[in-house]
């Protein structure tokens, strides 16, 4: 069994370094600027072979309201909630500041058990302000520092209670202290093992979109709780932040990810951040929900997410987001499907679905059409079906004839893989088969294996069928 560990304190103290620390990469966004982690992150964490969940949360602001400080600290409250125990980190070198001695008094009377962390302990300068933590009233400080991964040990011990409490920590042969020796299993069995663990691995979707189109509104509507922080500022969202879910049964992780903006227009570091941050949750995704404010359906910089989607040869879902507000529905999805065809037709029949992320509404139809695209990119097509498919086009619309009036020749196809579906044709001259008629080959793909909205990828190679018998 795991605990639950969240990580809290005033801003810029070092929670998102300690986070990273213990999951054991760079996952976090860390900047000297205070107050750049806005929602709280979950990763799985270990220490010294302790496993448990840890929670990164923004600052602890002294707001209330409605403002957006508020609503993170109502973030951070909640992260203190569902938490095994609090870690209450300082900066040492800084010193106790009134802040921590105010948010010290509030998580004393909250029913979560807090460890009092001093954190930047490296060499002497953090001497006074780890002494003076003991005046919190919050048990004696643990000394650590995050960045250089000095004082893990310690923090260690400190969690040790709560992990045996919740039996965390695994039982040792009582003789030697060595765990009890496990049999090998056999290849066969193992191979089976691994195949049931990929089966039963969640799908990786990701909320991808312009800011301020509601996607994080979309993502607390889809788990059922204000998880993620929302609100009329554009650029809420600095973290991609993953929430694991279950959907009918199906495993998902869910990822939310800051708005991308047009590159020419991000001057802020934290911004330049957020971005490669988003970047790399969709190279790591299977399907992306691209998500569109119905009142600026489809402009320049969403084509550009989609367009970056389909060459990372990810699966693509579109959610026009606030359709309940559009005046003439029937005029609007007609200009996203003529700009869909002229703009993106390596990718035609992408799934469009109409949503109300606020009001709730499409959200059955968004996640059968997600789990319906990662089917097809999953598809495997047989080699046979493949090439007979194959003979039938070419007879149908043979390549074009080569300098001398010889005939190019495409000999065989296969798919050398899925996630996204990807084929080989072999040929007597592949560099001189036309682009033209590759396209040609792969929209007959699409139509014939129904595969519609997902990358195709086709390599030509050259030589004989490499599977054909020598006679």
């Amino acid at each position: 069994m795991s605990f639950t560990v969240a990580i809290v304190g005033r801003p810029n103290v070092g929670k998102s370094t300690l986070f990273n620390r213990l999951v054991g990469k760079r996952v976090a966004i860390v900047h000297d600027m205070p107050g750049v982690t806005r929602d709280r992150r979950e990763g799985a964490a270990t220490l010294l072979g302790m496993e448990f969940t840890i929670i990164d949360t923004a600052g602890y602001e002294d707001a209330t309201g409605d403002s957006m400080e508020a609503r993170m600290r109502r973030q951070t409250e909640a992260a203190v909630e569902e938490a095994d125990v609090a870690l209450m980190l300082i900066d040492s070198r800084a010193g106790v500041t009134p802040l921590d001695r105010h948010f010290a008094d509030l998580l004393r009377k909250a029913k979560t058990p807090v460890i009092l962390v001093a954190n930047k302990c490296e060499g002497k300068a953090g001497e006074p302000g780890l002494y003076e933590a003991y005046g919190l009233g919050l048990g004696e400080p643990v000394p650590v520092s995050a960045e250089h991964g000095e004082g893990l040990s310690d923090l260690f011990f400190a969690l040790q209670p709560y992990a045996e409490a919740a039996g965390a920590l695994d039982d040792e042969d009582e003789e030697d202290g060595f765990p009890e020796p496990v049999d090998e299993p056999d290849e066969e069995a193992q191979a089976a093992a691994e195949e049931a663990a990929r089966a039963a691995r969640p799908l990786q979707l990701v909320i991808a979109g312009r800011p301020n189109v509601g996607k994080s509104t979309l993502v607390n509507r889809l788990l059922g709780e204000d998880r993620m922080l929302t609100g009329p500022e554009a650029g809420l969202t600095r973290d991609a932040i993953s929430s694991e879910w279950e959907h009918k049964g199906r495993r998902i992780r869910l990822v939310d990810t800051a708005g991308l903006r047009k590159r020419a227009n991000i001057e802020d570091p934290v911004e330049k951040l957020s971005v490669s941050n988003t970047l790399e949750a969709i190279r790591m995704a299977e399907v992306v929900v691209l998500v569109l404010d119905s009142s600026a359906i489809l402009d320049k910089q969403d084509l550009t997410i989609a367009r970056m989607v389909v060459e990372e040869g990810r699966s693509l879902v579109i959610a026009i987001n606030k359709w309940d507000v559009v005046e003439k529905p029937e005029e609007a999805l007609q200009r996203l499907r003529d700009r869909m065809e002229t703009s993106m037709p390596q990718v035609r029949g992408v799934p469009t679905i109409t949503i109300s992320a606020l009001a709730g509404k499409g959200l059955e139809r968004l996640m059968d059409a997600v789990i319906e695209t990662h089917k097809l990119w999953n598809r495997r097509i047989s080699t046979a079906k493949l090439n007979q498919w194959l003979e039938e086009v070419v007879a149908h619309h043979p390549p074009p004839a080569l300098a001398g009036g010889r005939r190019l020749k495409i000999r065989y196809m296969t798919q050398a893989k899925a996630r996204p579906p990807t084929f080989i044709i072999f040929a007597s001259k592949p560099d001189e088969l036309p682009e033209a008629y590759t396209r040609y080959l792969i929209n007959g793909l699409r139509e014939t294996f129904k595969l519609p909205g997902v990358p195709i990828r086709l390599f030509v190679r050259g030589g004989k069928n490499p599977y054909a018998k020598e006679k």
